[in-house]
């Protein structure tokens, strides 16, 4: 199983280590693309900070977020999974998941990022802000400029097992699983049940405890319906929209009733 997780705005602190080392990440099909970018993002953060806070969506208040950028090849690196924060990965709570869960998560999470493409949670990397929806002066929008490493190292990645999309839109356009991959890819919705509404604080929080649980259980469905099987096993409520047509994904709703 591969589950492909989005970043998170907010990041914890780069570490005191050692420095990032841009060919140990995993997919090594991405580096040269990884590098592309972190070269002219670095350069774009050293110059005009006013350029780079416009080019890079930031408000006045996180202009210092730029600095950070300036010292991605020399700030310590940490695990991926310590890095990124937030919602989801508050619930997801990887330090508390016990060892044989933690080697799961190392072999089944990927997390879908502007910078670096996509990364393990055991990737060492240094604290950043770049996200997918950014449009570097040279690179141009860096959605597309993922498309066509990913379109190679993403279907290696996910073998020949069920693909788990839980990725926010800004981060689907950077690779759509496609014929017989997207046959077993299931994505997934959390909605308010009474009302059949997305809400986005508590659609993180349950993808999650989603990824939490499945981990947790040493869960390892083959495909999209025995997923369904294991997370009503599991106590979710799960609608289902099976595809179509021959490579589609599957669309499943996990129903909540409580906003938290």
């Amino acid at each position: 199983m591969l589950v492909l997780l989005p970043p998170s705005e907010g990041k914890a602190p780069s570490g005191r280590g050692t420095a990032l080392k841009l060919e140990s990440l995993s997919l090594p099909g991405l580096t040269e693309a990884r590098r592309a970018v972190l070269d002219e993002l670095a350069e774009l953060c050293a110059g005009d900070e006013e350029k780079a806070r416009e080019v890079l969506g930031l408000s006045e208040g996180l202009r210092g977020e730029i600095a950070k950028n300036t010292q991605l090849r020399t700030s310590g690196a940490r695990p991926a999974g310590e890095i990124y924060t937030g919602v989801l990965y508050d619930a997801l709570d990887l330090a508390s998941l016990d060892t044989a869960a933690k080697r799961r998560a190392s072999r089944s999470l990927l997390v879908f990022s502007g910078l670096w493409g996509a990364v393990r949670v055991t990737d060492r990397i240094p604290s950043y802000r770049c996200s997918m929806g950014v449009k570097l002066p040279g690179l141009g929008a860096l959605g597309a400029h993922w498309r066509t490493p990913m379109a190679s190292a993403l279907p290696e990645a996910a073998g020949d097992g069920l693909v788990l999309d839980l990725r926010s839109s800004a981060y689907t356009g950077a690779w759509k699983p496609k014929g017989e991959v997207a046959g077993r890819t299931a994505t997934v919705r959390v909605l308010h049940a009474p009302t059949r509404k997305v809400v986005s604080h508590f659609n993180k929080a349950t993808k999650g405890r989603i990824v939490r649980s499945l981990l947790a259980a040493g869960a390892a469905p083959a495909d999209p319906a025995e997923l369904v099987a294991t997370l009503r096993d599991l106590g979710y409520e799960v609608e289902v929209q099976a595809p179509a047509r021959a490579g589609t994904a599957w669309a499943l709703d996990v129903l909540v009733n409580e906003v938290h």
